[in-house]
C-alpha cells in the first residue's frame, strides 16, 4: 500500500512537471540511434514513421499528455523499486510501469502480429521509455515523487531535483539536439555490445546505481559544481539510450 501511495503523490506531480528528459534529451536518444540503425531497420522504421526522424517521434509520449484518451500511458513513464528490493519483489503500480511497459512492448513488437496502427504506436513508446529509464530519476527510490518533491534553487531559481536531471542541466548547455549528440562521441564496438546485451531490468538498475550522487547536495542551491560534477552521468546516459534503443529496433526489423 505504501508503495502505492507514493504512486498516487508521483502521478499528482506529473501535472506541473515534466514526465521525462526534456525535448533535447529524447532527440539526442534519438538522433544516436539512427546513427546506430541496419540498412533494414532504417528502411522499415521510415516507411512506420512516414519520413519522421526518431529524434522527432522521440517526444510523442510526452505530447499526447494533454489528450485524456491517452491517460492510461501516464504511470509508464516511471517505477518505485524501494532500497533493499528489486523489481521482481516490489509491489507493482496496478496501471502499469515503464520496466513492464518495455518489456510488454518489445514482447509484442518481436511477434510481428501487430497492425499499422498498432505497431506504430508501439514504436514511439519504445523510442520514448528507453530515453525515460536511462534518467536516474525514472527509476525511484524514496518516497519523494522520483524528486518532483524536493524542492530545490537552480541559479537562484525555482526548480525541483526531478526537473534539473529532465531539462535545467541539459538546457543550460545550451546546445541543440544534434550538437549534443554530435558531442557525445563514438561508443566503442566493445561498449555497444555490452550495452546492447543487457537486459530493460539492468538498465534500471544501473540508474538507481546513480542516485547517490543524483541526492548528493547539502544546502539546495544547485548550480556550476552540481552541473560539473552530475552532467557526465547525463551524457552517459544519453549515450547508452540511443545504442540500446538501436539495437532492440534492429533486433526487431533488421
Amino acid at each position: 500500500m505504501k508503495n502505492y501511495l507514493t504512486a498516487v503523490v508521483f502521478l499528482l506531480t506529473l501535472s506541473t512537471n515534466a514526465l521525462a528528459w526534456g525535448p533535447t534529451g529524447h532527440r539526442v536518444t534519438g538522433w544516436i540511434a539512427e546513427r546506430h540503425l541496419s540498412r533494414k531497420a532504417r528502411t522499415a522504421l521510415d516507411k512506420m514513421l512516414n519520413g519522421q526522424s526518431l529524434a522527432i517521434a522521440s517526444t510523442w509520449m510526452d505530447e499526447v499528455r494533454s489528450d485524456s484518451t491517452y491517460d492510461h500511458m501516464i504511470d509508464w513513464h516511471w517505477v518505485t523499486i524501494p532500497q533493499g528490493e528489486n523489481y521482481v519483489s516490489a509491489d507493482k503500480n496496478p496501471k502499469g510501469d515503464i520496466i513492464g511497459t518495455l518489456e510488454r512492448i518489445i514482447r509484442e513488437l518481436k511477434t510481428k502480429g501487430l497492425d499499422k496502427s498498432a505497431q506504430l504506436e508501439r514504436v514511439k513508446i519504445l523510442i520514448h521509455l528507453i530515453g525515460d529509464i536511462h534518467q536516474p530519476l525514472h527509476v525511484s527510490a524514496l518516497d519523494d515523487g522520483g524528486g518532483n518533491n524536493e524542492q530545490v534553487t537552480w541559479f537562484g531559481g525555482h526548480s525541483n531535483l526531478h526537473r534539473v536531471w529532465d531539462s535545467d542541466i541539459i538546457d543550460h548547455t545550451r546546445l541543440s539536439y544534434t550538437e549534443m549528440a554530435q558531442s557525445l562521441g563514438k561508443p566503442s564496438p566493445a561498449d555497444i555490445r555490452a550495452w546492447q546485451a543487457a537486459s530493460v531490468q539492468e538498465w534500471a538498475r544501473e540508474s538507481q546505481a546513480h542516485h547517490a550522487q543524483v541526492y548528493d547536495y547539502d544546502t539546495g542551491r544547485l548550480g556550476y559544481r552540481y552541473v560539473y560534477l552530475n552532467y557526465p552521468i547525463i551524457r552517459h546516459r544519453l549515450l547508452q539510450a540511443g545504442v540500446r534503443l538501436a539495437g532492440i529496433l534492429n533486433e526487431i526489423y533488421g
